[in-house]
């Protein structure tokens, strides 16, 4: 689980945005099992909702992410949080951690060019953003991870690069999502 130390809030582009640490700390021996085994708390349907077939599109469209996820609470749960689509489909049902609930909850963005876990073999710079619906709404949570392979060192202009790509991804999806039901709603046939 992550922790998140020392929150930087500052206005950027019309959004909250949060900066995360530098640094977590290393997870304990064993804990990759540990998460491994960690219980889901959602299971999708058998055929392929709306929501998924658009992280699909995403990740054919943008070769620039390595992934795209969607999280909130799925239509009749209560009180759970969780990832219910994106580009790792056996991630589907995990629980969401506690800065993914904050952008949901709060309508907070927080962009995190030097996060990291220990077993990720590539860097990312990952966008954690309010998904919104055609009306405007924050309905829920887009985290988009993007290939970060170090070609300039984290800077400010990198961060504002990457956080005008998402805006625009983000808001290029708004007028396709007429509510949050409709993300849950069956795939239509392609």
């Amino acid at each position: 689980m992550r922790t998140i130390a020392g929150v930087l809030m500052l206005s950027l582009i019309g959004a909250c945005v949060a900066l995360a640490p530098l640094a977590t700390a290393a997870p304990p021996a064993g804990a990759g099992a540990a998460a491994a085994a960690k219980a889901k708390n959602w299971s999708p349907p058998a055929a392929k909702i709306y929501a998924q077939a658009l992280s699909d599109q995403i990740m054919a469209q943008h070769p620039e992410l390595l992934s795209v996820t969607f999280h909130g609470t799925p239509p009749g749960a209560s009180g759970i949080y969780t990832m219910f689509a994106g580009s790792y489909p056996e991630r589907i049902g995990n629980p969401d951690d506690p800065d993914d609930i904050d952008v949901i909850t709060k309508g907070i963005t927080i962009i995190d060019p030097r996060w990291h876990r220990t077993n990720d073999a590539k860097k990312k710079f990952v966008v954690q953003m309010p998904l919104r619906d055609a009306s405007g709404g924050n309905v829920g949570l887009l985290v988009l991870a993007y290939h970060n392979d170090g070609g300039a060192p984290n800077s400010g202009a990198i961060e504002l690069d990457f956080m005008r790509r998402a805006v625009a991804l983000r808001d290029g999806l708004q007028a396709r999502i007429r509510s949050y039901a409709a993300l849950f709603e069956p795939a239509a046939a392609p």
